[in-house]
């Protein structure tokens, strides 16, 4: 693998965290990054990609894509008359392999887009060398609500990989 392996570690106290780191993340990423999402049900894949499709300020409700697998929410005008990047969201729990991943034919809309893939790993990595890794953990037994997905800590640790993630600093993604 070409260029370098960044990491760190964040602790989110809670789903609203949760999506502010995914709006924070829309600070640094850009058309043609791919960030890969790995965790449990419940630990809050879905719920950091809706705080990084508000932040990117893009059309529709960002919502699992576990049925349809792929869903793609296109770039909505700013208030300065700008577009961001559309957001490409993929559910890759069901895939049964690369050659389905293949199929979805994100090799086309990636340099234009910003993709997120849940339940990706051991198989988006094939799309690029640079991509950033999110793994998210939500810790059984210290919830104060175990029944509401919105409390609860969640335990975020990051992995910038490649030559497109040298110098960017990972840690001021949380306040």
């Amino acid at each position: 693998m070409n260029g370098t392996t960044t990491g760190v570690t964040l602790e989110l106290h809670d789903a609203d965290a949760t999506r502010a780191l995914g709006a924070a993340l829309a600070s640094v990423l850009r058309a043609g990054d791919l960030v890969i999402l790995t965790g449990d049900l419940g630990a809050g894949k879905t719920t950091l990609t809706q705080g990084l499709g508000a932040a990117l300020h893009v059309r529709g409700q960002v919502a699992s894509p576990t049925f349809i697998i792929a869903r793609e929410h296109p770039p909505l005008v700013r208030e300065d008359g700008s577009r961001g990047p559309a957001l490409v969201h993929v559910d890759a729990y069901r895939l049964g392999g690369l050659d389905e991943l293949d199929a979805l034919d994100l090799d086309s809309s990636l340099e234009e887009s910003v993709t997120v893939v849940e339940w990706g790993r051991g198989l988006a990595e094939a799309l690029t060398e640079d991509r950033l890794e999110i793994d998210l953990a939500r810790p059984r037994g210290g919830d104060p609500d175990p029944d509401n997905p919105e409390l609860g800590t969640r335990i975020a640790t990051l992995r910038a990989i490649g030559p497109r993630w040298s110098g960017i600093d990972l840690t001021t993604l949380q306040d």
